[in-house]
């Protein structure tokens, strides 16, 4: 009788090469094509239809294409005020597309789009190394299908940045563990030290995967093994830890505040606003947001259900079940095996991604948005990918069927309850689920697979289309909307339930969340819309913490008339013609000051100016102090001050608020009001 530990036909080290030769290069080469072009046209498809997206980083990249300095530090104005919540990486690339190109809804959104299309390639290669090209296709198919990749690779968050990262590491690791190679590795600690430097430790949420993996099945002896990871770790240090030490050697005068730190120092926003303070929550500088497991407006309550969940579910877990069987599967069938064995580490390495990266998502108490979980969808796809492959070549083996047909009908059987939560295409809910059913029987029912070749291949296919149908109709749909603001959230506009609250719960606007208005200048009024559950102050509160976002309640709809947006509008300063032209007027270093970064970030972009954004993106960031913003206008370094502004621009939270409090007060009384356009503006050039 045929067991799982007995070999199969073909071993996975053995069938990528003869695989390869039986299909031919041009079949692989067409197929590899075919995936990228169409990848592109996803990704690229009415890319403008967006605007700015996440207008704090669209100025930030305006700000960096119009002074170096700005461009080095990750600037949020062109006058090196403060910088964003984030260190720069993500930045650079943006700000030199926009140098280069100008600064246009194009050229800051489509290096993330190109970003996309490489990752898909780099799953697709990754995978097809140990376990052929149609296992490659797969991976990387599933990767450009997930909803949530199809609607960060369209948007200018760090996110995509981080996620190429990520998938060149796993890339450069595979190659490592294949011969040893300390300088592969060396290259992986080099991209994570990068990755570093786009979005701080998330990056190495994948570290303890990609040393397992090198430390278990790489071919050499212990000793070795250890000093590569030792120079690996080097490389890590040195490509992440040079921008750190310039930031801290830098005269702190003549650079701009690091936000999101109560110290102006790149290591306490690292370690506290995002680090610490995203795991566990707390009081701080923003960055742990609800603290205590209570921030669950956005990302649904903490513990194991919270990547299923009515926020999460259907951006991220569509083939997550297949993945994680696949995993264990995987385990099962090489727990024998030699230490080198490529399957096994296959599994070490996709799914130690999935499982680091997904349990902190699942319990960190701190802020998290459901757009986080693009950092699981390459694990994922790989993952699905080489299980299928392995169970495949094990396929006499009755129980690799069950496993597989377990694949396919629990992956089904979960698209069937996520189209569900929306009353959205219902036929396709259940088609989708006879087809898995079907392909699932078949698999399993009392035939020979190695002789009934044609029937197993049919079902197995029949079974990937049923499982991918719900994801990639939901990912596709994302390409239709125009998608603002700080918590974008993939799916079409039309659908209803599922909510973005906890765990099972409702909400309002359905997964997409809903769709802000315009007002008669075209940028998005700063409503009080809230996304699920949460209150207004509950939102302002997680949105303060935005993993790499601000809650954008003005957000780009000065070129889109409003767009998708997961979450509510913080009452952001909207802009006017009126006050546009008199910002394009002045001349000082600083056009403007206003409260908030989310209004500074709007009034940049309409004008092409320089806006002062008092208190950060949350309000709770000390800069400039009221002495420093004196000695500015003393200088006369900034034409006006203009009332208002909202969250990310509104009162921030906690005690240094207190500054921007003391500057509006001081203007208040030093200067006279007037009104333009509507909005009350104080002119800093001429005392009161």
């Amino acid at each position: 009788m045929t067991t799982l530990m007995d070999r199969p036909a073909t071993t996975p080290e053995e069938a990528a090469p003869r695989h390869r030769h039986r299909r031919g290069p041009g079949w692989e080469k067409i197929a590899l094509g075919v995936l990228l072009a169409g990848t592109a046209v996803l990704y690229l498809w009415n890319l403008s239809a967006s605007g700015w997206g996440n207008s704090f980083y669209a100025a930030a990249a305006q700000a960096g294409a119009q002074s170096w300095k700005a461009w080095l530090f990750g600037s949020l104005d062109a006058g090196n005020a403060i910088t964003v919540d984030k260190p720069p990486a993500a930045m650079w690339v943006m700000g030199l597309s926009a140098r280069i190109f100008g600064v246009n809804s194009w050229s800051i959104l489509a290096p993330q789009a190109l970003m996309g299309v490489a990752s898909v390639y780099l799953v697709h290669a990754s995978v097809k190394r140990w376990f052929g090209p149609v296992a490659g296709l797969l991976g990387g198919a599933a990767l450009a299908l997930t909803p949530v990749a199809v609607l960060m690779f369209r948007f200018d968050n760090p996110d995509a940045l981080l996620v190429l990262l990520m998938t060149a590491g796993a890339y450069t690791t595979i190659r490592a563990v294949e011969k040893a190679s300390w300088k592969w590795l060396a290259l992986t600690g080099a991209l994570l030290g990068f990755g570093f430097l786009t979005k701080m430790m998330q990056a190495f949420l994948v570290l303890p995967a990609f040393a397992l993996v090198y430390l278990v099945a790489a071919p050499t002896g212990i000793g070795k093994r250890i000093r590569d990871l030792l120079i690996s770790g080097l490389a890590l240090l040195v490509s992440a830890g040079w921008f750190v030490a310039l930031v801290s050697l830098w005269p702190a005068s003549s650079r701009p505040f690091i936000a999101g730190s109560t110290n102006n120092t790149l290591w306490e926003l690292a370690i506290g606003y995002n680090g610490l303070g995203r795991i566990l929550g707390g009081s701080g500088n923003g960055g742990g947001g609800g603290g205590g497991g209570q921030n669950t407006s956005f990302g649904g309550a903490t513990g194991i259900g919270r990547l299923f969940g009515s926020s999460m579910g259907l951006e991220i877990s569509w083939l997550l079940p297949a993945a994680l069987i696949a995993m264990i599967a995987v385990l099962a069938m090489t727990w024998r095996a030699p230490r080198t064995d490529r399957a096994r580490a296959a599994a070490i390495l996709w799914g130690g991604w999935i499982l680091v990266t997904g349990i902190t998502f699942s319990w960190m108490s701190g802020t998290i948005h459901p757009y986080y979980t693009i950092a699981l969808a390459p694990g994922i796809a790989a993952m699905v990918a080489v299980g299928g492959r392995v169970l495949w070549l094990y396929r006499a083996a009755l129980a690799a069927r069950l496993t597989l047909a377990a694949m396919i009908l629990g992956t089904a059987v979960w698209g069937w309850v996520l189209l569900g939560r929306s009353d959205w295409l219902p036929a396709l809910r259940w088609i989708t689920l006879v087809a898995g059913v079907i392909a699932a029987v078949a698999l399993v029912i009392n035939f020979n697979p190695l002789k009934a070749r044609k029937l197993a291949v049919v079902a197995v296919l029949v079974g990937v289309l049923s499982a991918g149908a719900g994801s990639a109709a939901w990912a596709t749909a994302t390409v239709g909307e125009a998608h603002t603001g700080s918590i974008p959230t993939s799916g079409p506009a039309s659908a209803s339930g599922g909510g973005m609250g906890g765990f099972g719960g409702g909400g309002t606007g359905g997964p997409g969340g809903q769709r802000p208005s315009a007002n008669s200048s075209g940028t998005q009024s700063g409503g009080d819309t809230t996304e699920g559950s949460g209150s207004s102050s509950d939102d302002a509160a997680a949105g303060a913490a935005d993993g790499g976002a601000t809650e954008d309640g003005a957000a780009a709809g000065d070129a889109t008339g409003g767009g998708r947006m997961g979450g509510g509008g913080m009452g952001g300063q909207s802009t006017n013609s009126e006050l546009t032209a008199a910002l394009k007027a002045t001349t000082t270093k600083w056009a403007a000051a206003v409260s908030g970064a989310t209004s500074a970030a709007d009034l940049e972009l309409a004008s092409g100016t320089s806006v002062i954004a008092l208190g950060g993106w949350n309000g709770s960031d000390p800069s400039p102090t009221l002495a420093q913003f004196k000695a500015y206008v003393a200088a006369g370094q900034i034409t006006y001050f203009i009332s208002g502004g909202g969250m990310g621009g509104g009162g921030g939270q906690g005690g240094t608020a207190t500054e921007t409090s003391q500057i509006t007060t001081w203007v208040s009384e030093n200067y006279t009001a007037t009104t333009v356009g509507g909005t009350t503006v104080y002119n800093l050039t001429t005392a009161g």
